[in-house]
């Protein structure tokens, strides 16, 4: 639910900046708007009407008005802790899960957020201290920005609120322009916008008297026990999964659910038992899932809604996405989930959603990759090391070329997360001028550090839940929903949910026919055979199809020879990169995809971009 800015310190003009911080998020939060304001600290609010939809507007102060709160997400176990407040004496005005915040910071302090059970950012303002506390949750489902300019903390929901505050003057973040080449996400703590930065997730910031300090409250950490049977397994993810459903459930308005052909979002869908599921797919029936939702939605009496997109809605709505997404993100199915959001947006006001599976289940097919390597990693591995560079020099294309160059190496050194567009040789190639700063090892090496003594598989979860999954799918799912005012919750992303999952060994997640097995076996009890059994699709957009597109491929070349791109790139091998992948000497698609975000978020901030200069979602 909604979105919030604001910023300390004095500001010419504060009132009107304040407005337009708000206006800027106007789409995450439609109904209502409310400020607190005094000569420390501006706080500005937008509203979407979920819960307590009469008395749950914000600003919420406590009983005395000496603390303020704003606040973005939902606190599941709202219920419990205020029963537990009451007991120790507080007093509550209304039945908004908000007012939950404010009475645990007064009991509790800093220590309130691990106690939480949920998706949330917020703001605290202690007025008697003079200080502004703020956190994000376990996983990074709802996004904090941040930025502190003259000792004057700015922050915001989105980014682009903190950029009508007339303090802080925009730049291009060249350093998080480099990660993103390799990661195909914003990688790095500082945003794309230097001197913004994100607070990370399961992190809160205490800012007084000027001095910034954060500090992490949680980490997730993988400790299988190896002393369940997978029956014991099983039973204890479905348990876990109708708790979290239930919990997620909890609304004032009509909840609906998104509905692939995937086990993710079908497992949600038939334990939430609701009336409405929204679909998208597109004019490939290799990439159209609206058919395999339609039979499911059929066979577990949910009804569904879904639409067809057409390569030219895709194209056009691409400015519009990339200005909802504030920083740059090259995976299409961003796109998808902008279109089923819209769809699902003309009928409820919440849904569903499936994220965080694969991530605490071992479900992407990537993670298969460990048992395929094994039996060869067991040569020497001077040896393995030797027929790579081998094979590397070779220009010749053969079917194994890129599994010996992956199996001389260790996970360590091959695996970022699910996307690995740019090693650092090919973006020194491209880039005007490279930096050289950072390569992927030296950015994963603290996290593989954390979980030495895994296997490789919970090494590759664990390297996916602290970067893919918040750089990619919850960027993503937040944005593309909040762009249509809809409010997406996850039910996978839940405490109690990886309490099971962290325990699970690696033999009951992936192995040599299946992932996510033992969740697989969950869902089979609600799922007919033909999802819970099927094989993860990955990357159903067509990109690579429509890039060979007289229309599209002139587009992109037009954006890879412009004035923006010469600033950055060397353009002759941009064009290269295009015309290969044109004529079919590679498959370079997710490359040119990555580079062409880029240049289409530049124009965006930066250029005569979307609609910078005005406050319409």
């Amino acid at each position: 639910m909604c979105g919030f800015a604001g910023f300390t310190g004095t500001c010419t003009d504060g009132d009107k900046v304040l407005e337009n911080m708000m206006n800027r998020i106007i789409h995450r939060g439609p109904d209502s708007a409310g400020t607190y304001i005094d000569e420390k600290i501006h706080m500005g609010f937008r509203r979407l009407s979920i819960v307590d939809l009469n008395n749950g507007s914000q600003p919420m102060f406590n009983e005395d008005k000496s603390i303020v709160v704003t606040f973005n997400g939902e606190i599941y176990n709202y219920s419990e802790l205020r029963a537990d407040l009451e007991a120790k004496g507080h007093i509550f005005a209304n039945n908004a899960d908000t007012e939950v915040l404010l009475h645990a910071y007064e009991e509790y302090g800093e220590d309130m957020v691990a106690k939480l059970r949920g998706m949330f950012a917020f703001a605290i303002w202690d007025k008697k201290t003079e200080t502004l506390f703020a956190a994000r949750d376990f996983f990074g489902i709802k996004p904090f920005y941040y930025a502190l300019v003259d000792d004057c903390l700015i922050y915001g929901s989105e980014i682009k609120s903190i950029l009508d505050h007339p303090k802080y003057k925009k730049q291009v973040n060249e350093l998080a322009l480099e990660n993103y080449l390799t990661f195909q996400y914003s990688v790095l703590e500082e945003s794309f916008f230097k001197g913004i930065f994100k607070l990370m997730p399961s992190h809160y910031l205490i800012f007084k008297d000027g001095n910034l300090d954060i500090k992490r409250y949680w980490e997730p950490v993988f400790e299988p026990d190896n002393n369940k049977s997978l029956d014991d397994f099983v039973n204890e993810i479905d348990n876990a999964m109708h708790d979290s459903v239930e919990a997620h459930k909890i609304s004032d308005v009509e909840v609906g659910s998104f509905l692939s052909s995937g086990v993710d979002s079908s497992y949600v869908a038939a334990t939430f038992k609701g009336d409405k599921t929204f679909t998208v797919g597109f004019d490939y029936e290799k990439y159209n899932e609206v058919d395999y939702a339609k039979a499911l939605s059929d066979k577990i009496k949910i009804d569904n809604y879904s639409k067809l997109v057409t390569s030219q809605e895709y194209w056009n709505e691409i400015p519009k996405i990339q200005y909802h997404m504030d920083e740059p993100l090259a995976d299409p199915a961003a796109i998808a989930l902008y279109f089923v959001s819209q769809t699902a947006a003309k009928h409820v006001k919440v849904a569903l959603s499936g994220e965080g599976a694969d991530e605490f289940f071992g479900g992407y097919n990537i993670y298969r990759e460990p048992h395929d390597l094994a039996a060869y990693q067991k040569l020497p591995k001077g040896l393995r090391r030797l027929l790579a560079s081998q094979v590397q020099k070779s220009k010749r294309r053969f079917k194994g070329k890129n599994f010996l160059i992956r199996a001389s190496k260790s996970v360590e050194e091959r695996f970022i997360g699910n996307a690995f567009m740019f090693t650092e040789a090919e973006r020194s190639r491209i880039l005007k001028n490279p930096s050289g700063k950072y390569d992927h090892k030296e950015l994963t090496k603290p996290f593989y550090d954390k979980v030495k003594d895994m296997d490789d598989v919970t090494k590759m979860q664990y390297i996916d839940i602290n970067f893919w999954l918040i750089g990619d799918i919850l960027l993503k799912a937040d944005k593309m929903s909040m762009a249509h005012s809809l409010e997406v919750r996850v039910p996978f992303l839940d405490r109690r949910v990886f309490e099971v999952a962290r325990h699970i060994p690696t033999k009951y997640k992936v192995n040599k026919k299946n992932t996510k097995y033992a969740m697989r076996l969950a869902a089979n009890r609600y799922l007919p055979d033909m999802v819970a059994e099927k094989k993860k699709l990955g990357f159903p957009v067509p990109i690579r199809i429509w890039i060979k597109d007289e229309k599209y491929y002139n587009k992109i070349k037009a954006a890879f020879t412009s004035e923006a791109s010469e600033k950055y790139f060397n353009t002759d091998e941009l064009v290269k990169l295009l015309n290969d992948h044109k004529n079919g000497l590679a498959d370079n698609s997710r490359k040119i995809w990555t580079i062409y975000m880029f240049l289409v978020w530049y124009n965006d901030y930066f250029e005569d971009g979307y609609h910078m200069n005005d406050f319409a979602s």
